[in-house]
């Protein structure tokens, strides 16, 4: 297997050299590579690592039977385990899938108040209500949202360093044309991981074998194990409209205005039959969640409607697998998309988004004769983003950037689109590949705006 560099990595170095750091959630969907990346970290920085996993080693729940309290745990830990060794500042205590055992969250306020080994807990928190956990310990810990691999870390698994990316960097913000090889060698780069997405397991398996082989049947078993972890996890709602839920995402996808809407999934489904079943999908980290903007001004959180969205898959990848079986040939081509080219640009870009930390909102007014895909904003304005699957007009967004007073909200705009870097007064145009470069983009001085 090869090591995959993670920007993770770097966040755990820096934690650890905090002199006042505190015990670390790591959170995240199952199968993105959390407990690899804390267990390579803990075997390059500490003397000693005591790793616990709650779901393979259940009987370690019990270790807090006698109370939360540092001591009573170490304790009852070395009664299971006598090969564990608790060194004062050379030890990292390392609880894994805490969603299997919740208290564990508990001790963390002894374990920072004490001070004398590192805690680091990772868990996919399925089920769990997280306001619980952070009510045990709030002000002694430290919160961590990891995903899958981006695609600046797909570069890095296929042997790019970051000299090659701030390159990329350096074009978009002078707003120079990347050269024809560039383009080309990035956009088999693109199809490649929209093809495979950023589950570490399979980018491993596409990476080390040199091809597509086996990567599928990662994939399909991924996608099997998320409706496991619905069956096992979900308690308190319907577990069967949860599945239904998610086993229609792509369905939507693949309609023109691709919002979803409960009311189509069974017949007489109503929306307050699904309250909390979208926003479990969406804690667990299974699905992006996309709302309608109410209207097109900031702020943008307060100012959309609960009950309009679109679903996306957190992982691409994912989507193409959960299509039919010879999707992930076309995406290989770049061909044979149908209506599902649009829904998979969309898809890409939003979880493109979210891995910077954007909230996702959309816009369409009731005519649909306005509709913009995503709008993050700058400092001080309102940014609308077009994904265009083809080379077709941007209506609304020449619209939205006019100048024409309507919409003061709003400077310049974003295109997305298979074409190189420009700028036309009004928006900027940028190859989809570039997308993960937008937080950075966004906060450097736009002069010429």
């Amino acid at each position: 297997m090869k090591l995959l560099r993670r920007k993770i990595d770097r966040h755990l170095t820096e934690w650890k050299n905090r002199s006042d750091h505190m015990p670390l959630i790591i959170k995240g969907a199952r199968q993105v590579g959390k407990t690899a990346s804390v267990m390579e970290f803990a075997r390059a920085n500490y003397r000693n690592v005591v790793a616990i996993n709650f779901v393979l080693e259940q009987k370690y729940k019990a270790v807090f039977d006698d109370g939360y309290d540092v001591d009573s745990v170490i304790r009852n830990i070395s009664l299971i385990n006598p090969d564990f060794m608790f060194e004062s500042g050379n030890t990292l205590v390392f609880f894994d899938e805490m969603q299997d055992c919740p208290q564990c969250a508990t001790c963390l306020k002894a374990f920072c108040i004490d001070g004398r080994y590192d805690v680091i807990c990772s868990g996919s928190l399925m089920g769990i209500n997280y306001r619980e956990i952070e009510s045990n310990s709030v002000g002694y810990k430290e919160d961590y949202t990891m995903h899958s691999m981006d695609f600046e870390e797909f570069l890095w698994a296929k042997g790019y360093n970051d000299g090659f990316v701030e390159g990329l960097y350096a074009k978009m913000c002078a707003v120079t044309p990347l050269s024809q090889l560039e383009m080309d060698t990035l956009e088999g780069l693109f199809r490649e991981y929209m093809t495979i997405g950023g589950m570490p397991a399979v980018v491993n398996r596409f990476v080390t074998t040199g091809n597509f082989s086996g990567t599928l049947a990662i994939q399909r078993q991924l996608l099997l194990d998320y409706e496991e972890d619905i069956t096992k996890y979900a308690q308190g709602l319907d577990k069967g409209k949860i599945k239904s839920i998610y086993n229609h995402i792509s369905v939507f996808l693949g309609q023109d205005n691709k919002k979803f809407q409960i009311s189509k999934i069974a017949h007489g489904a109503r929306n307050r039959e699904y309250v909390g079943t979208v926003e479990w999908l969406r804690d667990a980290g299974i699905v992006n969640v996309c709302y309608c903007l109410a209207q097109v001004s900031l702020p943008l959180k307060g100012n959309y409607d609960p009950k309009s969205y679109k679903l996306y898959y957190k992982d691409t990848g994912l989507l193409i697998a959960s299509l039919d079986e010879e999707s992930q040939d076309d995406m290989r081509v770049n061909k044979n998309y149908g209506t599902y080219k649009g829904a998979i640009y969309e898809n890409v870009v939003a979880d493109m988004l979210v891995k910077q930390g954007y909230g996702l909102f959309f816009y369409r007014n009731e005519k649909s004769t306005l509709e913009i895909d995503f709008f993050i904003r700058d400092t001080s304005s309102l940014v609308p983003i077009e994904v265009k699957a083809t080379d077709n007009a941007t209506r609304s967004l020449v619209k939205l950037t006019s100048g024409d007073g309507k919409y003061p909200d709003i400077k310049y705009g974003i295109k997305l689109c298979n074409r190189n870097i420009g700028f036309n007064g009004h928006f900027y145009t940028f190859p989809y590949f570039l997308t993960f470069l937008m937080r950075r983009f966004m906060r450097r001085n736009l002069e010429n705006v």
